[in-house]
């Protein structure tokens, strides 16, 4: 990290059922994520109705809620942050633009429909979140990750170590200047 740099943080992004809350509570519990690890929906998210009349809409909200998470922990102090949550890649870019002080990393976590529908309606509980509609968002999603050259872990057949070993590959990778 550049001395310039307050610190980093790190954002876990995908759609429902990718893996991001699991591979988060995991690497809460040790390290340096232990009470740096943060999640999105934490904030309270509104019902559709007060999305609309409130922010203009989900998306508006969505960014909304994006702008502000970035602006709360490029506040704090800690070296290394983590938060998990369903955001556009390109509304963390534009955020975290406001904020040169920190570092901003986004990783995108992914898996197929199937392994998808498999934990939603296994550990999660919620199999009515495992629509076309989820499958579009997470098109949508890989789609952007790849238009902004973000590293992307396909969490398919791996366990929950397994994905957060990558996520700290990543996290934790020290940038090197261009000679």
């Amino acid at each position: 990290m550049s001395a310039a740099l307050n610190g980093r943080i790190v954002f876990l992004v995908g759609a429902s059922g990718a893996g991001k809350t699991a591979a988060a509570r995991f690497l809460g519990t040790r390290g340096p994520w232990a009470g740096h690890t943060h999640f999105f929906d934490s904030i309270g998210v509104p019902s559709p109705g007060e999305m609309d009349t409130e922010f203009g809409g989900p998306e508006a909200w969505q960014r909304w809620a994006t702008e502000r998470w970035v602006e709360r922990l490029a506040a704090r102090p800690e070296p290394l942050q983590l938060l998990e949550g369903q955001t556009r890649p390109s509304f963390v870019r534009s955020a975290a633009a406001a904020h040169p002080e920190v570092e901003v990393r986004i990783v995108l976590l992914d898996c197929s429909a199937e392994t998808r529908a498999r934990r939603l309606a296994g550990p999660r509980g919620q199999p009515e979140l495992a629509t076309g509609r989820m499958e579009g968002w997470a098109a949508y999603l890989r789609g952007q990750a790849d238009a902004l050259g973000l590293p992307v872990i396909e969490t398919d057949g791996l366990t929950v170590e397994e994905v957060a070993a990558r996520i700290e590959t990543i996290a934790l990778a020290v940038e090197r200047d261009a000679p």
